[in-house]
């Protein structure tokens, strides 16, 4: 796509910290760093979001996380965690539409970086849960 900044950086176009590239995937850290080595991976084929992948799409990018995940956790032994992040459409916060997966190491309780939701288990029903679960099986080709 001719105006996407990750498209760009795929391309070389753009400078960026390169951490790990193959035919399908390009990592490379974000350039906010929420914490260090916080990383981005991208498929190389341009897609907005997790809504346009195929299975072989997934598999290629998907296939790659751990693999770079260990090599954080090697090249950064004191990190305690990691948040493995894929905001879909600006609502989610999704801010570059190109499909990305975020990998955000943990070093303490202390990091700027929080994903509590809170306790929901009371919302809703045994049987409104039934409900979203078979409208989801429903659809799953």
């Amino acid at each position: 796509m001719d105006n996407c900044i990750f498209c760009k950086i795929v391309a070389q176009e753009i400078p960026s910290y390169k951490v790990y590239e193959d035919d399908k995937v390009y990592a490379f850290l974000d350039i906010s760093q929420v914490t260090k080595g916080h990383t981005l991976v991208v498929p190389k084929q341009h897609v907005a979001d997790i809504f346009e992948y195929d299975e072989t799409l997934a598999a290629d990018v998907f296939s790659r996380i751990p693999k770079i995940a260990k090599a954080l956790e090697k090249a950064f032994p004191e990190m305690e965690g990691l948040n493995m992040l894929n905001n879909n459409k600006e609502l989610a916060y999704q801010s570059v539409f190109h499909s990305h997966i975020h990998l955000i190491p943990r070093y303490s309780k202390k990091d700027d970086f929080s994903i509590h939701f809170g306790d929901h288990t009371k919302k809703y029903s045994p049987s409104e849960l039934q409900q979203f679960a078979d409208a989801i099986k429903a659809q799953v080709d």
